[in-house]
């Protein structure tokens, strides 16, 4: 595009009028799917067991590719992504949700390097991010920003979606642009069709308004992340494919992959991952809990092919998918956050409260609906990431290499191909760049196009080295071999055991070559540091995300001692970590008069607590995990009251006690079993209880009527535990 215009003369009629040349015609479209936690071998074309038609018929007609690789968590492989460099150049060693105070690691992208939507807008391109962003410090979370690493401040054009690392399937906390969504109450409502829905709606108003002018969707679903929710039907069709366990399913993928020409046919699996029980030692009752909760994993990923599907077909309508590169992958392998048991409600494992075979399996009726976000056990994981060794978090196969398809029917000349080279999520933003014609400057990003690759099987792989570090644990290939180092936290770095393999005859990292080739290994440790030191990796840091967080106590809502949430506020999102019940608090309602209705609702009817006023009685309620506690006021309040709300004293057990008052007087009291900071992924609210109802005493949000509610005063009268809210992102992440 043409952008110099001319130095006009003293009057119009002396000067030559100048207009920008518009791009080119034909440029193709971008739309980039991004699943969260799906494992390499979960594809049905990448031998699942898992029907995803869609992904398969994309592969059909175009690219398979088996040595695809990742950073190990989301928020690092996702910046990659967007920009073509190594994250720990970009600030995001680590998640998004906190700032450790070195360069490499702020919780978000620097804020000096151009995302892809940036680069592709000189070129006409429209751009639209749906879904998950997760690229935001949590303090940044909130309805008034700010606002500076937010989509549409990094170069998208319209944003819906949510902002942190994940959120439930039926109850998310949502925006569009910067404003947060009303909820839908909509008993067959489902994230993933929503964003769908709403990319189409995107897409179809590019379509109409900027006709001729191509698009760039970056389409990133909560599945296949923990919660684990899907529509009942999804789930029936798997109850008993998953029976026979994950130790024959890892021996049925890699059997089919081996069919199907995706590895060669000397692979083997890797050994059983540490902590992984043999299915057969398993009683049934936990192999009949297991099962089930792989069938709700299975369910959602196959719902999110069927809307995956309604994208394509929608371009296939309008004669646009021809010119359209598509890529499906994955943001890491898949996770061991569901730990050795998995959950029918993540909210047991996420706030590291156990819960028993028995118990879980008493709510199985629940599994995969709003009463039932679930996670499968690491066993599942395992299989997820066949044939490959370890999870989400390491730099083993298992953490880093995805499945990647791309279908672009006027760039790739072998459809059905499988393509081996060695690729990074570095390499992509340059590969969309060169497809889509745009004229970069190659030496500004880490990564290198591999648009050769996708016409020319034959095409070498554009680059032969790669480092990867999470958490301390680290690896670097080059050339074809790989060296790969798990750290233990708080060991000293130099007592890791580094391992060697010669992955172009390993195909899954069996063989350990380190004792026998120590010199190759030596260089490539050599290699390492220097790619380190280059790219910002250091100081290395592994220590634990407690220690982290209490860095940044004075950051955002959380570190405030005081917070007036104002009545007909906007919904206070869970980032914000004031959401929970697992800080001693006094709750104060300021009235101009005593009306029935919710004051303050925290969360959802899986789990929350709501104050109210119900016939002139004041009343709260707690649910977790089953535990439901009603706690209310023995008279109505009297009329003129202009103050109510509750005390709750936490106890370091866990426990706490409530206390009901009207002013200062007090006026029930009731024990709460169980208090936790992650009530469930649902946020609060001030004067109404917006979306799934925490109590069964009202329907809908029960608002308080105009004029009734000031406000709403909490005082935090405890400390927030880091120790808690780190297990609870820990195992979210």
């Amino acid at each position: 595009m043409t952008t110099t215009d001319p130095v006009p003369a003293r009057t119009a009629a002396e000067s030559t009028p100048w207009w920008p040349t518009p791009p080119p015609p034909g440029r193709p479209n971008i739309l980039t799917v991004v699943l969260d936690d799906t494992g390499w071998s979960d594809f049905g074309c990448y031998g699942s067991e898992v029907s995803t038609p869609t992904i398969d018929a994309l592969a059909e007609g175009g690219l398979r590719f088996t040595n695809f690789h990742v950073n190990p968590m989301c928020s690092p492989t996702r910046a990659s992504l967007l920009t073509g460099r190594n994250n720990h150049r970009l600030g995001m060693r680590f998640i998004a949700d906190t700032d450790t105070g070195f360069a490499n690691s702020r919780g978000r992208i620097d804020p000096d390097t151009p995302l892809l939507p940036d680069l592709l807008r000189p070129q006409g391109y429209g751009s639209y991010q749906v879904g998950k962003w997760h690229l935001a410090p949590g303090h940044e979370i909130a309805p008034a920003g700010p606002f500076d690493n937010w989509p549409l401040r990094r170069g998208f054009d319209r944003f819906y979606g949510f902002m942190g690392g994940a959120t439930d399937q039926f109850a998310p906390e949502l925006y569009e642009d910067h404003h947060p969504v009303t909820p839908q109450h909509d008993p067959d409502y489902h994230l993933s069709a929503d964003l769908v829905g709403r990319a189409i709606s995107y897409l179809r108003e590019h379509r109409t308004y900027r006709p001729g002018s191509p698009f760039y969707l970056n389409l990133a679903l909560g599945a296949t992340h923990a919660p684990l929710q899907a529509p009942r039907a999804y789930i029936e069709r798997y109850l008993e494919v998953f029976t026979k366990g994950w130790d024959r399913t890892r021996v049925d993928r890699l059997r089919r992959q081996t069919e199907a020409g995706l590895v060669p046919e000397s692979t083997e699996l890797t050994e059983r991952n540490p902590g992984v029980a043999p299915w057969d030692e398993l009683s049934e009752d936990q192999r009949t809990l297991y099962s089930h909760l792989q069938a709700v994993y299975a369910g959602f990923l196959e719902h999110a092919d069927a809307q995956i599907g309604r994208v394509i077909d929608t371009l296939r309508q309008w004669g646009e998918l021809d010119n359209t590169i598509v890529m499906v992958l994955s943001d890491n392998g898949a996770s061991r956050e569901g730990g050795p048991q998995g959950a029918v409600d993540v909210n047991a494992p996420y706030n590291g409260i156990p819960q028993t075979v028995e118990q879980e399996l008493a709510r199985l009726d629940q599994l995969g609906g709003p009463q039932g976000p679930a996670h499968y056990p690491e066993g599942w994981a395992t299989a997820s990431n066949t044939p490959f060794r370890l999870y989400k978090q390491y730099t083993d196969l298992g953490g880093v290499r995805v499945p990647l398809v791309v279908h672009w029917p006027r760039g790739i000349t072998e459809p059905g191909g499988i393509r081996d080279q060695f690729v990074h999520a570095v390499d992509v933003a340059p590969t969309l760049l060169e497809s889509a014609g745009v004229t970069f400057d190659e030496a500004r990003f880490d990564g290198r196009s591999i648009a050769a690759v996708l016409g020319d099987g034959g095409a070498p792989a554009p680059r032969n080295t790669q480092y990867f570090e999470m958490l301390g644990h680290r690896a670097l290939w080059h050339e074809g071999w790989k060296a790969v180092t798990t750290h233990v936290p708080g060991s000293p770095y130099e007592d890791d055991v580094w391992r060697l393999y010669d992955t172009r005859r390993d195909f899954s990292e069996c063989h350990d070559l380190a004792a026998k080739e120590p010199e190759r290994l030596a260089e490539l440790r050599r290699i390492w540091e220097h790619e380190a030191e280059r790219n910002d990796v250091f100081p290395l840091d592994d220590r634990p995300l407690k220690e982290l967080l209490a860095l940044r106590t004075g950051q955002g809502m959380h570190g405030a001692v005081r917070v007036r949430l104002e009545a007909g506020a906007a919904h206070v999102p869970a980032p914000t970590r004031i959401t929970g019940s697992n800080r001693s608090v006094r709750a104060t309602a300021v009235l101009r008069r005593t009306a029935d209705g919710v004051l303050l609702a925290a969360g959802t009817s899986a789990g929350g607590y709501t104050l109210y006023i119900q016939h002139g009685h004041l009343v709260f309620e707690h649910n977790l995990l089953g535990d439901h506690v009603v706690c209310s006021s023995p008279r109505p309040l009297p009329a003129d009251t202009e103050m109510v709300g509750f005390r709750l004293h936490c106890r370091d057990d866990r426990s706490a006690r409530v206390t009901l008052e009207a002013g200062a007087a007090p006026l029930a009291h009731a024990e709460i079993p169980v208090t936790a900071g992650r009530l469930s992924g649902y946020g609060l609210d001030v004067g109404r209880d917006t979306l799934s109802q925490v109590s069964a005493a009202y329907t809908g949000e029960f608002p308080q009527p105009e004029g009734a509610l000031t406000h709403v005063d909490l005082d935090f009268t405890g400390s927030e535990d880091f120790g808690e809210l780190a297990d609870a992102l820990e195992a979210v992440e």
